[in-house]
């Protein structure tokens, strides 16, 4: 359709150039001297030829506008089929997480009573083929936010060290794992960026670099280019060749033969991220060399944000759980006596409901010392509609965790003072166990 369209610009073109012609050349019979007949009979000639030209001009004005026409309506088809596609990626993540998330409580749970090795062994091998089919759920969830018309974007401040730490703590295992040199290069470096997406970007550039690289070395760090540091992740791999490199970016084509686990989905939400963030994306790499990307950050030029060292405000001890009474709210059956049974294997008095009238009845009747509520529940609820009805409860903030199988990051802005933690589906018995150790430590010393 696009060269349709460009034919006729062309011709339309050349007809107009046609008309200033004859139209020019009727100017200059009128100005000269010559026997009558001979002007009257050139004008006539020019004029039909001019009425014919136009004619021709209008046909081809009025093709373009029936072609553009055409071209705007398939435009708004593509885009709705988008929204329709990403609409389903999002639902179907979120009901593939449910079943996935009980059955890794259910593992869990079972790995803690089991004293069969062998059986051990085998439960350990099932959550690693479910957190392999999590991640790839993770993965559409993500690309379908990202490709949204909704999204949105946070920007803030961003110190690179703190950014750095937590990076090191999410793919040291993995660094060690696959017996790699992981170097991250300090940098007292502010950039303005949203935190969770600008996180998400350089852990799946440094996962991809640690999966897939044949060297002993990754290496992340800045380089100060003008008004812009680009954040980089090096490694010693086979490197990439330049007509494959537009490929890696391509949902699920994975170059390497590598026998490391991965969805090929990676480097594409990476793409998406800096694209919807306005963050320039590049890829230096050629065979034998090994790979950089890189991202261009801005640089913040305020004073830098003071924050916190994660997991300053963790407990050092585990805290008794015995007589400890916790509200669970969770629609889904198999969901909510997988997490009664781990909580239960705990320690904890477990009371399970289904939804905001349950959970306000048995509430009233005993106050819980924590309440764990899903985001998502029948009937148009929601977990922080649970959290809003019990707050009278507390003098202070709720006791409370959301667990969701959606955008963590838009859920704690929803929530607000409402909950001290929310996880995301599917979420580990310790991510689990260290949200509670965290409230349960917070508590004023008359409630513990």
């Amino acid at each position: 359709m696009h060269g349709r369209t460009t034919d006729l610009e062309l011709r339309i073109r050349k007809l107009e150039k046609i008309n200033t012609t004859l139209m020019e050349r009727l100017v200059r019979i009128g100005e000269t001297r010559g026997p009558g007949w001979v002007q009257t009979r050139t004008a006539a000639v020019l004029e039909r030829e001019l009425i014919g030209r136009n004619r021709d001009l209008e046909d081809a004005l009025q093709r373009l506008a029936r072609i553009n026409a055409e071209l705007e309506q398939a435009n708004s088809i593509a885009d709705e089929a988008n929204r329709a596609k990403s609409r389903f990626l999002r639902a179907a993540s979120h009901d593939l997480l449910q079943p996935l998330s009980a059955a890794k409580l259910f593992l869990s749970h079972l790995e803690e009573t089991s004293a069969d090795g062998g059986q051990s062994d085998l439960i350990r091998t099932v959550t690693a083929t479910l957190d392999s089919a999590g991640e790839l759920i993770e993965a559409l969830s993500n690309i379908a936010r990202l490709d949204s018309r909704k999204f949105e974007t946070n920007r803030v401040p961003l110190a690179i060290d703190r950014l750095f730490r937590r990076l090191e703590i999410d793919t040291r295992p993995l660094a060690e794992a696959r017996q790699v040199d992981l170097r991250f290069v300090a940098s007292s470096v502010t950039v303005e960026s949203d935190p969770v997406y600008l996180r998400q970007i350089a852990q799946n550039l440094i996962t991809n670099a640690l999966k897939y690289t044949t060297g002993d070395r990754v290496l992340i760090g800045l380089r100060r280019q003008g008004g812009v540091v680009w954040l980089e992740v090096l490694d010693r791999g086979p490197g990439i060749h330049p007509r494959d490199q537009e490929r890696v970016f391509i949902e699920f084509e994975r170059l390497s033969c590598t026998s490391q686990p991965g969805t090929g989905l990676g480097l594409s939400i990476v793409r998406r991220a800096c694209d919807q963030l306005g963050h320039r994306l590049e890829l230096h790499s050629k065979p034998g060399s090994g790979s950089r990307f890189r991202v261009a950050l801005p640089l913040y030029r305020g004073s830098t944000p003071q924050e916190n060292e994660p997991g300053k405000d963790a407990p050092l001890k585990q805290p008794d759980y015995s007589g400890q009474r916790v509200l669970i709210v969770e629609n889904d059956p198999n969901m909510r006596r997988a997490v009664a049974m781990l909580l239960g294997g705990w320690g904890l008095e477990t009371i399970t409901v289904a939804g905001v009238a349950e959970a306000i009845t048995a509430a009233e009747a005993k106050r819980p010392d924590l309440v764990v509520t899903d985001y998502r529940l029948d009937n148009g609820e929601t977990g922080i509609d649970v959290l809003r009805d019990l707050a009278p409860l507390w003098r202070r903030r709720p006791p409370a965790v959301i667990i969701s199988a959606e955008d963590t990051a838009s859920i704690r802005q929803e929530a607000g003072t409402l909950a001290r933690r929310v996880l995301r589906k599917p979420f580990t018995d310790k991510a689990l166990r260290d949200a509670i150790e965290a409230i349960f430590a917070d508590r004023p010393k008359a409630e513990r």
